[in-house]
């Protein structure tokens, strides 16, 4: 009887661990994602380390090791590859652009057109489906007639992201050389040229950034410096994400109004209600369990499908770099750093990790430190 109790109780003990080790895998992401600091990404492991301990991204049918090492050790993260000279791999760029348009496509997804709403339609937030936006008459006016990447297509793509990994890289004049150039959030350019470039074909607007930039619009400056920035876009792409979260449509009220009464020379467009779960899909598909795209991620997404070669800029979840030297969140202000915050949306660092496999099997470039040629 109680050689027959120890067997019952090992078993159970058996499938106790098992359950664990599966639990532990599919918490990656958290743990990741609430590991309290940028700096404290853990280790990828060696193929000596036990599989325990250890979960897999897969990108397009090949994998890597990602991450887990139960160690408290925080470490350097250096994304170059065995071979220090980067190499483009077009079959697998066009493998990834044929996986991504099961599940978009960018030349619709891009913006909802103007025939779609009409002035009074009612949209329920993608985020915060309990609430509800009316398309206003501006809104409407500004939407475009046609995709404004329809049939487009350019040789090389530059993603500029906004870490501060991007001061000192001397990577302007390498940025502005790419056919087409896309930035994020309406970051400043102009008194940080040398590292970031100049040249713009399409910029991000996230409605938050008007709070967190503009001041809201409290006063004339305010108000003021917003339109010096929009007019500086001539002719480029302003990518406004309006109907994603509640509290950011009298936001997006303010620019569009600026835009139609200053008659500024931009191409507004406006996602599609199906692009930020079309993206997630994509990537949770390959095992990348993020639980919002970062804007950067949901540019490169939409890259691959009207660019040849991809370049990442200023992509860099981390407090320190490859030399263990601080790095600020923004290039251009003195914000804390957030990438891990439990509050977030987003899991950057595992993003990162995502695109570090990319680099490392030659579908897109990151670059994370100077430019070659920098001076």
């Amino acid at each position: 009887m109680q050689l027959h109790f120890k067997s019952w109780m090992l078993a159970l003990l058996t499938l106790l661990i098992v359950f664990l080790i599966f639990a532990d895998i599919s918490e990656l992401e958290e743990e990741i994602g609430n590991s309290g600091g940028r700096g404290t990404i853990r280790s990828a492991v060696n193929s000596l380390h036990s599989k325990s301990n250890r979960a897999e991204v897969v990108i397009n049918g090949s994998s890597s090791p990602a991450v887990v090492d139960r160690s408290n050790e925080s470490i350097k993260h250096n994304i170059k590859p065995a071979s220090s000279k980067w190499k483009h791999n077009q079959t697998l760029s066009l493998k990834i652009r044929k996986q991504i348009l099961k599940f978009l496509d960018a030349e619709k997804d891009i913006s909802v057109l103007k025939g779609t709403l009409k002035p009074g339609d009612i949209i329920h937030y993608i985020f915060d489906r309990d609430s509800t936006m009316n398309v206003s008459q501006n809104l409407y006016e500004l939407l475009p007639r046609a995709s404004p990447l329809k049939n487009k297509h350019f040789p090389s793509c530059a993603i500029v992201g906004n870490s501060g990994i991007l001061l000192n890289s001397g990577c302007g004049q390498e940025i502005d050389a790419h056919s087409f150039v896309i930035r994020c959030n309406l970051a400043p350019v102009q008194e940080f040229s040398r590292d970031v470039g100049l040249k713009t074909d399409l910029v991000t607007m996230n409605p938050s950034v008007i709070q967190r930039a503009f001041e809201d619009l409290v006063n004339e400056t305010w108000r003021e410096k917003l339109l010096q920035r929009l007019q500086s876009l001539n002719g480029s792409i302003l990518w406004i994400p309006a109907f994603m979260a509640k509290g950011g449509k009298e936001r997006v009220d303010w620019v569009n109004d600026l835009i139609l009464k200053h008659r500024i020379n931009v191409r507004t467009a406006y996602p599609s209600l199906r692009l930020l779960h079309a993206v997630r899909g994509y990537w949770l598909t390959n095992r990348v369990h993020i639980k919002r795209p970062t804007t950067g991620l949901l540019m490169y997404t939409l890259a691959t499908r009207f660019c040849n070669r991809i370049y990442l800029y200023g992509f860099w979840p981390f407090p320190r770099d490859q030399n263990q030297k601080l790095v600020k969140y923004h290039y251009y202000d003195s914000l804390k750093y957030g990438y891990t915050s439990q509050a977030s949306p987003h899991t950057m660092p595992l993003e990162f990790k995502a695109l570090k496999t990319l680099h490392q099997q030659g579908a897109l470039k990151l670059t994370v430190g100077e430019c070659d040629g920098a001076t």
